[in-house]
């Protein structure tokens, strides 16, 4: 099948490279001339384990092409996936769909003969109903239909999760429209994974509902971890003792210093503004993502007080930058509010991050890169460990302290066990457990 793919961000390039590995014919199509040149180059602007090596194969082997050209994409497919960013929109929080809505003009201007055009990209309810529109206004004559196929990728495991999914939701009412659908999506049957067909306006908040439910088990739990810290408790024991309940599950039940990336924050706050909109609020959602947005800054007032109420002049050590490991995505990474809490109380900050520190730059000022883990403890009054990269899993504890000018450790992620840490002389500070 000929696939186009508009949009060669994170979506659209995990997903079109994964669809050429099945077999397809996919043709990446993006604005952007020089994100196009540099992927025509073999150079993949972002990091996601496992992409280079496949979009090189799947180029190498013909299946995979990059262009600006739309409308010679476009032409060719039999279907065309709408795969470009959907921010939040500044001043109220909605779901921003410029970007969607352009791509439904210039791709109504291109088809031609039966297309089945698919959404991809994370859009409120009711947003295929105005793609179909725009596209009907503007080609009466056309012979299309307008699906929903939301993504359920992780970054850091996002080719995993496309080639072995959980579900594939297919939205659309049309059974031609399904049938194709069936036919992009075939590979995956050997996998048994389940295909859900159901209305385009139910697969649309499908999406949404997903992500808002992870958002709320990661604030849930952070919640309870402040308790455990007040009454004496083991936030990791509570949730394994909580986790193995099927009807609750193990996933997404780990404390730590709330939750960040491209997806949690902007599809929580698009949920919310939809259902405000039509008079429905969905008041625990708005509670989970105040929360979360309180907690991120709170974790910078935990390391001031682990340093003895102030960090004024001294030196604080940060590992880990990117929200979550194995992704250089810093969009709204939690790194950001702990390290301009502590700027804010005059701290100097130091940081290192396997990916993340390029695009660090452009969101952190006064802030000293380092080559590694030790580099960035090497003179530092505290050391904070934010995103549990597996490099610092298992640091060399002697070197470590040895680094530090005050041997104090601040864990936002609970990686170290804390009568290992005291054996070693640090002063450790954890996230829902005696330290």
């Amino acid at each position: 099948m000929h696939v186009a793919m508009i949009g060669a961000g994170y979506v659209g390039l995990v997903s079109g490279a994964c669809f050429a590995d099945f077999g397809h014919e996919v043709c990446c199509v993006d604005k952007d001339p020089a994100k196009i040149e540099a992927l025509n180059r073999g150079e993949i602007p972002i990091f996601e384990p496992g992409l280079a090596e496949l979009v090189a194969k799947n180029v190498r082997e013909g299946r995979l092409t990059f262009t600006t050209d739309l409308g010679q994409a476009v032409r060719s497919a039999e279907s065309v996936f709408i795969a470009v960013g959907t921010p939040s929109r500044r001043g109220d929080g909605h779901a921003d769909l410029s970007y969607v809505y352009q791509a439904a003009r210039d791709i109504a201007a291109a088809i031609d003969g039966y297309t089945v055009i698919v959404t991809k990209s994370t859009v409120p309810v009711g947003t295929g109903d105005e793609v179909e529109r725009i596209i009907r206004e503007a080609r009466p004559d056309a012979d299309f239909a307008v699906v929903s196929n939301p993504e359920f990728l992780r970054e850091g495991a996002a080719i995993a999760d496309f080639k072995r999914p959980d579900r594939i939701v297919i939205g659309t009412d049309d059974e031609r429209a399904l049938s194709v659908m069936n036919d992009v999506y075939r590979p995956l049957y050997l996998n048994q994974s389940p295909v859900l067909a159901m209305s385009r306006r139910t697969a649309e908040l499908t999406k949404y509902a997903a992500n808002a439910f992870l958002a709320t088990k990661i604030t849930f739990i952070n919640e309870i971890a402040d308790l455990c810290e007040h009454v004496g408790a083991n936030v990791q024991d509570v949730a394994r003792g909580i986790g193995l309940d099927n009807r609750i599950g193990s996933k997404f039940l780990h404390a730590g210093p709330g939750y960040g990336g491209s997806c949690f924050p902007k599809d929580t706050l698009a949920l919310i503004k939809t259902a405000q909109d039509h008079e429905a609020p969905i008041r625990l959602v708005e509670t989970v993502a105040a929360v979360n947005s309180q907690r991120k800054r709170a974790m910078g007032r935990k390391v001031i007080a682990a340093c003895g109420g102030s960090v004024r002049g001294k030196t604080i050590a940060v590992l880990g930058l990117t929200f979550k490991p194995n992704t250089d995505d810093m969009r709204d990474a939690p790194s950001i509010d702990v390290i301009t809490a502590l700027q804010d109380a005059g701290a100097r900050v130091k940081a290192y991050d396997p990916e993340g520190m390029e695009a660090a730059r452009s969101m952190l000022t006064d802030v000293h890169y380092t080559k590694d883990a030790y580099d960035c403890a090497r003179g530092a009054d505290a050391l904070v460990l934010v995103t549990e990269w597996d490099t610092f899993r298992a640091l060399d504890l002697r070197r470590l302290k040895a680094a530090l000018a005050e041997p104090v450790v601040v864990d936002l992620r609970n990686v170290y066990r804390p009568d290992e840490m005291r054996r070693h002389g640090f002063t450790y500070v954890s996230i829902g457990r005696p330290s």
